[in-house]
């Protein structure tokens, strides 16, 4: 029989705290004013979304003043939005305390947030009370069966201790449902719930101002970047600020849609606030009046007062916000003029430059062809003028682009001293054109010698030039017809002379050479020579040759060229030595007739011939 007492206690027991439960969670599921809370959500959403972008989507600019207006407008909207939030939460309190009457006086219970909060602790309370209960009453039993050792006190302790564990179970079911209702809600169910699902997503704002951070918006602001003087760079600062203005044009459409959105919400505010002043008035009236009437219409001024007041500055601080951003967007577009305008000044001096080039590059073309007379030497002055027109109008477009004159000309450092290095030789080569076409330099029709290599130029290039070969035969040289290359850095190389003869002085040295006999009369060998030479040198006139050279003769002292001859003794006796100037064209025609007149002169003076102790020899003196 107190078995089955004990099963029926504790079906009872298990029946009334499922009992319990289920009334604390339909308690708990009344909902409140759905279209009140609809509009309070919707202002928190519009508010914090216009917050985020206000400080994340509008970017500082590259005045100070930016910097001011950013922090204007963070400073607005975090009041904005703070503000929005305290006129929430009053009006959920008014939502909660409405709902709670209501249902008061249709249910007779008070099924709202602190109302469970309530239930729940006198159901703990309730539950300790009877654990307490039970642990006293089995520790009468055992002093009791203690003493009188009876069967009957074990079973009705065993029946108790089954009780006091089954109202433990009880206790941590509604501990564990009051923890889970608290986490839940936060302090509040319904609108109260999301108004503080809402505030974790701005932590920022609802802080302490001791706690607070720097919002994006200051750190963009401290962080802005200076204009920069290039074309390309201004031309991405100038989007930046159209997109700036964008930008700050849908922020003052959101700010215009949170103000529509407090307006429409203070509307009902304002009229329950006169409702509530017109009752004070009514009671005025009246005669049988208590305190109670004033306390409850006090309380109720002030719970409505909470919640209109916020909604009030709100919309005054909207107004200034929008102010700011109205100036905000005006500095903008003043910026960003003043940025198309340097653009097109800057585009305008690019064309005006590139312009000037090219005018000057059409002058030197002109003058070139005016000038320079030679075809291949006009060629080289019109490949320079490309070079370096091409170089002037990349340095042009180079610096009309360029955002950052410093990094530009580090980076072009770099690049220049790896060139010159990998291009050393071309480089030398490049620079010693310059002097192998300045002041006695190299020209097409040249006799030069360079490394052992005699010959006549034939073409002179930006990098080498070109050489005719000449071979030695005899007093003469021959062209072999093989072309010889040399770099023009040889111009520098101190091993590998290069050898030119000055325009003008194109001829070398040949000299007669006529033995004498031991008794023969020198003079008139000496005569005989002279009276063949002289008129030969008159005919192909080196003299007037030397008047047209490209030297001022002021400057180098040399005498114009002239034969002469020597007495002198050689290996196999006495000899006359007649040297005379050969034009280097021209050196095999002359010695010809020069041999042609000394064996008419020599075959038709017998004296002569008796004087000339062997054959007549001609050889070059200066290999050339």
């Amino acid at each position: 029989m107190n078995k089955q007492k004990k099963n029926r206690v504790v079906v009872a027991l298990v029946v009334a705290g499922f009992t319990i439960l289920l009334t604390a969670w339909q308690g708990e599921a009344q909902p409140s004013s759905s279209k009140q809370s609809s509009d309070v959500l919707m202002h928190l959403n519009a508010a914090i979304n216009w917050y985020k972008n206000l400080t994340t989507k509008v970017q500082a600019g590259t005045e100070p003043r930016d910097a001011i207006y950013l922090s204007n407008a963070e400073e607005f909207g975090g009041q904005v939005v703070r503000l929005a939030f305290q006129s929430a939460r009053a009006q959920a309190e008014l939502d909660s305390l409405s709902s709670a009457s209501a249902n008061t006086a249709g249910n007779g219970t008070a099924d709202n947030a602190n109302g469970s909060s309530q239930r729940y602790a006198q159901m703990e309370n309730e539950a300790s009370q009877r654990i307490a209960d039970d642990e006293l009453q089995i520790a009468a039993l055992k002093q009791k069966g203690a003493r009188a050792g009876g069967r009957n006190a074990s079973a009705q302790e065993e029946w108790l201790g089954g009780k006091l564990a089954l109202d433990k179970a009880s206790l941590d079911a509604v501990r564990q449902m009051e923890h889970f209702v608290e986490e839940s809600n936060l302090g509040g169910t319904g609108l109260k719930g999301n108004i503080n699902d809402l505030a974790r997503s701005v932590p920022e704002v609802l802080e302490t101002q001791t706690e607070k951070k720097a919002s994006p918006g200051v750190a963009a602001a401290k962080t802005a970047s200076t204009p920069s003087s290039g074309l390309l760079g201004q031309l991405i600062l100038l989007y930046g600020e159209v997109q700036n203005i964008r930008s700050i044009e849908q922020r003052i459409e959101e700010n215009d849609n949170i103000q529509s959105i407090a307006n429409n919400l203070r509307a009902p505010l304002r009229d329950e606030l006169r409702g509530t002043l017109q009752q004070e008035k009514d009671l005025a009236t009246q005669t049988a009046v208590t305190k109670q009437q004033y306390d409850a219409l006090t309380h109720r001024f002030k719970e409505i007062s909470a919640a209109l007041l916020p909604l009030n500055e709100e919309v005054i601080t909207l107004d200034q916000s929008r102010s700011n951003l109205v100036q905000w967007r005006k500095a903008h577009t003043n910026e960003s003029r003043s940025m198309l305008e340097s653009i097109t000044l800057r585009v305008t001096l690019i064309f005006v430059s590139v312009g000037l080039i090219l005018g000057l590059a059409e002058v030197w073309r002109r003058l070139t062809f005016r000038y320079v007379r030679d075809p291949r030497r006009r060629r080289q002055f019109l490949v320079l003028r490309r070079f370096v027109m091409g170089f002037l109008i990349g340095v042009v477009v180079v610096m009309g682009f360029a955002s950052e004159f410093s990094s530009l000309a580090t980076y072009a450092g770099f690049v220049t001293a790896g060139i010159a290095v990998g291009l050393q030789a071309i480089l030398l080569s490049a620079a010693a054109y310059f002097f192998v076409i300045g002041r006695y330099g190299i020209s097409v029709g040249d006799r030069v010698s360079v490394a052992g290599v005699t010959g006549d130029v034939i073409d002179v290039g930006l990098v080498r030039f070109y050489l005719m070969e000449f071979a030695a035969a005899g007093a003469d040289l021959y062209p072999t017809g093989r072309i010889a290359v040399f770099s023009n850095s040889v111009l520098f190389q101190a091993t590998t002379p290069l050898f030119k003869q000055l325009p003008g002085t194109r001829f070398t040295w040949h000299e007669a050479v006529i033995p004498l006999g031991a008794k023969a009369d020198y003079v008139l060998v000496q005569n005989a020579l002279e009276s063949a030479i002289g008129p030969i040198y008159k005919e192909y006139n080196l003299d007037a040759l030397w008047q047209r050279s490209a030297f001022d003769p002021a400057e180098i002292a040399i005498n114009p060229p002239a034969p002469e001859n020597r007495v002198r003794f050689g290996e196999s006796g006495p000899e006359i030595v007649a040297r005379y100037p050969v034009d280097l064209n021209r050196a095999p025609e002359i010695d010809d007739k020069i041999t042609r007149a000394l064996m008419d002169a020599i075959h038709g003076n017998e004296a002569l011939a008796s004087a000339v102790a062997g054959a007549p020899k001609i050889r070059s003196v200066v290999k050339s």
